[in-house]
């Protein structure tokens, strides 16, 4: 769920050619005014990845789709196509698009059914933000962001999929990773009709900005008693060598041009509060901590910044988007700071989202109206969903409220029956269908092709 994404992909491989005369996909978007150039994109010549064709496009979406007069803005989408009979995958990503350019790249349930995939770029993320395609001076300070809404993204998601239905005949699966996952069920509450099957991957359904569930998660459920003894442990023996190890996070943010909102001591403690969730999170093991008993400054220094660096919480970057939103109606985690009693130059960690995250020029209330939705639609929808996780990722702590045992629904064969929750034993939040142990791997695999009718 973490901003700090890897974004090398972004334009070292995107390879642009000339249509050649066999493809198809052009010549069957023709007609559509809503999209515009599109250019080829170079397919690897793997035998895991057997695209025909594939493509960069630009949908024209309103801004506000409750109100089309706020004007329009261009999102980017890759699509590649597989067989125009065959399923389409649509990627609800959470964030950029930009790795999808890729020749190599492909989703994995695409790659289990050779479906078609359709990649859509987030709102407000890279070459898909409102307002700035049109002004080169706005920024993250000055954006609107008052159209980074879940109802928004899901309806830029349905434009999508009305248009290219038209093309790709096929049943239509949804499916993302973390944020993605997240959008990938809004999609199916706002839009159920689009879908005939949804699969979001460690997706998050958080109640408050600090929904307050992760902290005892880290505290009594990740790992076992012993792993989070070396953690805790690792933590405090941190603070207590804060004298000669902050000056290495001085270096650090020097040489990397890091800035901050708070002083370097707030950094510091930020850092160790947020070194067990992102520890679990990319399921990392407790033999490779370095023992405070006999490790250097230099040793926990490199480590502790492996894992938790300050790099998370400097300004700039291009995750406003994510932090508005969660800021919004998405929600966040916070930090227990008890234990760290005496050892802490900040009082507590409460609102530390809209204090380091979001642009200090506007104020974002938090509205549940989105938790209760999800809450009540997968409580009695009858859509065919499947959620993987992972045991140990924090997110968990949060995975969507299951659905109400209801005997009437049961009796109709919907509700609970259409819904399928796999969680990876001593998982992270890099839990894929792909990780699962063997039998509930195939488990998993049988049920998305019955539910395909592959």
């Amino acid at each position: 769920m973490k901003t700090r994404l890897t974004r090398f992909l972004a334009v070292a491989l995107l390879l642009f050619f000339v249509v050649p005369a066999f493809a198809q996909l052009p010549q069957k978007l023709a007609g559509f005014t809503n999209i515009s150039g599109i250019q080829e994109l170079k397919i690897s010549d793997r035998m895991e990845n057997p695209f025909k064709e594939k493509y960069v496009m630009f949908f024209e979406q309103p801004i506000d789709h409750s109100n089309p007069a706020k004007g329009t803005f261009k999102q980017r989408v890759i699509v590649a196509v597989a067989d125009y009979d065959a399923p389409t995958v649509i990627i609800t990503e959470g964030y950029g698009a930009a790795y999808g350019l890729n020749p190599r790249y492909r989703e994995e349930v695409s790659k289990l059914f050779n479906t078609n995939m359709v990649l859509v770029e987030h709102r407000y993320f890279l070459e898909s933000v409102p307002f700035m395609q049109d002004d080169s001076t706005i920024t993250p300070e000055t954006l609107d962001w008052s159209y980074m809404t879940a109802v928004n993204e899901a309806a830029d998601l349905h434009n999508v999929n009305q248009t290219l239905r038209k093309v790709f005949n096929g049943k239509w699966i949804a499916t993302g990773i973390s944020k993605g996952g997240q959008t990938a069920m809004f999609y199916t509450a706002y839009y159920p009709e689009d879908l005939d099957v949804s699969v979001p991957y460690v997706g998050p359904v958080c109640k408050g900005v600090e929904d307050g569930r992760h902290e005892p998660f880290l505290a009594e459920y990740a790992g076992t008693p012993q792993d989070r003894e070396i953690l805790r442990n690792f933590q405090i023996e941190f603070l207590k060598r804060r004298p000669t190890i902050k000056p290495m996070f001085e270096k650090l943010s020097q040489q990397q041009k890091l800035t901050y909102k708070i002083d370097m001591d707030a950094v510091y403690d930020y850092c160790v509060l947020e070194f067990p969730f992102a520890f679990w999170q990319w399921g990392m093991k407790t033999s490779t901590v370095p023992d405070p008993k006999s490790a250097t400054d230099e040793q926990m220094f490199n480590f502790l910044v492996r894992v938790s660096g300050p790099d998370y919480f400097a300004e700039g970057g291009d995750s406003a988007p994510f932090f508005v939103q969660a800021a919004k109606e998405l929600g966040y985690y916070g930090y227990d700071t008890r234990p760290f009693k005496g050892l802490l130059t900040i009082k507590d960690a409460e609102g530390y989202l809209n204090k380091l995250f979001v642009p200090q020029s506007q104020t974002f209330k938090f509205d549940k109206y989105l938790y209760k939705k999800l809450v009540k639609f997968l409580a009695t929808t009858d859509s065919k969903m499947m959620f993987i996780y992972g045991q140990f990722d924090p997110w968990s702590a949060v995975m969507p409220v299951a659905p109400v045992k209801n005997e009437q629904l049961k009796k109709k064969g919907k509700g609970r029956q259409t819904m399928k929750l796999y969680v990876e034993p001593g998982g992270s939040h890099r839990a894929r269908i792909s990780t699962l142990p063997e039998e509930m791997k195939q488990e998993a695999i049988a049920t998305l092709k019955e539910w395909l009718e592959l």
